[in-house]
């Protein structure tokens, strides 16, 4: 069985983690080209394996240090507590950080869902209008809950009008998969591995529909940032490199990967059309463009007045310093002079 993917950590353990480091905070760690990175296991950090395979962060002076992290040891809390200079949290996590009083810059979008997340429905079920009074498993407080209700809010549903069943993405994928429950949401693998074992049903509604809503990261701490620019700079070139090398070679960057990851190389190459993984172009506008419909503020703050809603953070953080487009502005002004 392939290893779970732990993308998204339930904010409920993150909210209560922050509040305990956030008192206890370490110092960081000593080192200058070398930054520590945690990671999740998640397909979005394709490129930046490619990248460390063909040598694209050492070529600019950048020996990364990747720390792998479990679903048991969450790469966020350590990011807090200063035992990492950087992470890649998905957007609803970012701002519980920030909710949390971390100080950091998002440099990088990682990547977009764009059908890697999604609803799963029993047939006798014909729209989204008829989620009224079913129940539906899901992740309370997770960014598949968040989904969940910007989908049902398009038909005016709210959180009011189903009846919650709190699960994590597998087994909430497992239970509809059993016949257990009408209605679920997950994300890949266990949405497709679901759907396909599940003949009365169907994926009704996934993230491709709804392109802005579920975003990963690429995060520095704001510190390491302001001292070593040059640093975040090679990451964020190199990462946009190893982008580049998988859009031109797609088998050869995803065989790079799949041991990496832990992933086999058809679940990879499948989770991979899920998602869109941001070159430099669609970075800037999503990071320094108010005038566009996916500009990463405004769907940041959207997040924030959820996670208020469900008592996860106390007050909406002003979020407009943590995003940081000058590493990826400074790349489009190189490529152009």
């Amino acid at each position: 069985m392939t290893q779970r993917w732990t993308r998204r950590q339930t904010l409920w353990m993150l909210v209560g983690a922050a509040g305990g480091l956030a008192l206890h905070a370490c110092t960081p760690p000593a080192n200058n080209q070398s930054p520590a990175l945690g990671l999740f296991t998640w397909v979005g950090s394709t490129p930046l394996y490619i990248a460390q395979a063909k040598g694209f962060f050492q070529n600019r002076g950048l020996n990364l240090d990747i720390k792998v992290f479990s679903a048991n040891t969450d790469a966020n809390t350590a990011f807090i507590s200063r035992r990492l200079d950087a992470v890649s949290p998905v957007g609803s996590e970012a701002v519980t950080l920030a909710a949390a009083g971390k100080a950091f810059r998002i440099v990088l979008v990682q990547d977009t869902s764009v059908g890697a997340d999604g609803i799963l429905a029993r047939r006798s079920i014909a729209s989204l209008s008829d989620f009224r009074g079913k129940q539906i498993a899901v992740e309370e407080g997770s960014v598949s809950h968040f989904f969940l209700l910007q989908v049902l809010d398009t038909v005016g549903l709210g959180a009011e009008d189903f009846t919650l069943i709190n699960a994590p993405p597998d087994a909430a994928a497992a239970a509809y998969q059993a016949g257990n429950i009408p209605i679920a949401v997950t994300y890949a693998p266990y949405l497709q591995q679901a759907n396909t074992a599940q003949p009365d049903g169907r994926i009704i509604y996934d993230s491709s529909q709804m392109p802005t809503a579920i975003n990963d990261l690429y995060v520095f701490d704001a510190e390491y940032a302001d001292r070593h620019p040059e640093m975040v700079e090679a990451f964020v070139a190199g990462v946009l490199e190893g982008v580049a090398f998988l859009e031109a070679n797609p088998e050869e960057g995803v065989a790079i990967a799949s041991p990496q990851l832990g992933i086999p190389v058809d679940e990879l190459q499948a989770g991979l059309q899920g998602v869109r993984l941001p070159d430099l172009n669609a970075n800037i506008e999503m990071l320094a463009n108010a005038e566009s419909n996916v500009y990463l503020l405004n769907t940041l703050n959207s997040l924030a007045q959820f996670l208020q809603s469900r008592n996860q953070i106390q007050q909406i953080p002003d979020l407009t310093p943590f995003i940081d487009p000058r590493f990826v502005l400074a790349l489009r002004d190189k490529q152009s002079s």
